[in-house]
């Protein structure tokens, strides 16, 4: 069992044409695992653990859900892959079938433009140490709006590509430390997602954390517990506590109970390894 003692935090990356869907879980500050999320299913499949920081919100995956791009650290700083680095791996694994080193937290991370093209958020620069000729980084490619050197960049990028329209543009990017975000979903309802930035951050919370909310014409319902949510297979699917759950809304607008689809706190760190893809290289959970 975790004896972590807060609960694990959550977030999802929703594959746009494909029923899949990536998990990542953190909990204690320093391990994160990623897990197989079966759409089909409801399955969940612990993939690979890693020691380190892995950037959430500079992460995405392609549409069909093969691939997935993410941004990680772990603070060795002389090691090949200087201590930060970007990485495209076959999803659910954190083997790199592409493999950029940072030696730096800005910027990092990116977006998959195509199943097989991506954009890297090469800010101050990385270094490619081996590059897959499965995917391919597209070098024309530059974001539509620019969020600064850090998480927002890439997240609010990805939050309005799949279709979360930002409501506070000026305050944006007049540094407010707020974003919100809306889209509709059904009954009348809009979800509301709210971005904050806060550091120092507090405990059990990172300096980049989401609150949420649902709307409609006569009433607003707050769910600042809610770390993610969206509107997934006609209902919204949102991370609470370090659990998942399934909420319906009715087309005449009727809220539903709450399902929940799983529980992640229980889990702790184990090594795993993904399986080897000759010819290319990788990094195993505990690597570099």
């Amino acid at each position: 069992m975790s004896t972590n003692p807060f609960p694990a935090r959550i977030h999802v990356l929703l594959a746009r044409s494909a029923r899949r869907a990536l998990v990542i879980r953190r909990g204690p500050s320093t391990h994160t695992c990623v897990i197989d999320w079966d759409r089909n299913t409801e399955t969940f499949e612990v993939c690979q653990w890693f020691k380190g920081r892995l950037y959430e919100r500079r992460s995405d995956i392609s549409p069909d859900g093969k691939h997935w791009i993410y941004f990680a650290m772990n603070g060795k700083w002389q090691s090949e892959t200087l201590g930060a680095w970007t990485t495209v791996a076959r999803t659910p694994w954190l083997k790199a079938i592409s493999l950029y080193a940072k030696g730096n937290c800005w910027n990092g991370g990116g977006l998959f433009l195509t199943n097989r093209t991506f954009w890297l958020n090469d800010g101050l620069g990385h270094s490619p140490l081996f590059e897959s000729s499965h995917v391919h980084r597209n070098l024309n490619f530059h974001a539509d709006q620019h969020y600064g050197a850090e998480c927002p960049h890439v997240y609010y990028n990805r939050l309005q590509r799949d279709g979360w329209q930002l409501l506070n543009a000026e305050e944006v990017r007049q540094k407010v430390g707020r974003a919100v975000f809306e889209r509709p979903i059904t009954g009348d309802w809009t979800l509301r997602k709210i971005c904050h930035e806060e550091f120092p951050s507090k405990k059990g919370r990172g300096g980049y954390w989401d609150s949420h909310e649902l709307a409609n014409r006569e009433r607003t319902v707050e769910h600042t517990d809610w770390e993610w949510a969206d509107w997934v297979d006609n209902s919204i699917i949102f991370a609470q506590n370090g659990c998942l759950y399934e909420q319906k809304i009715s087309q005449a607008g009727d809220i539903g109970d709450c399902r929940m689809l799983h529980d992640f706190n229980p889990y702790t760190f184990e090594r795993r390894i993904a399986p080897s893809i000759h010819p290319e290289r990788y990094i195993a959970s505990e690597q570099p």
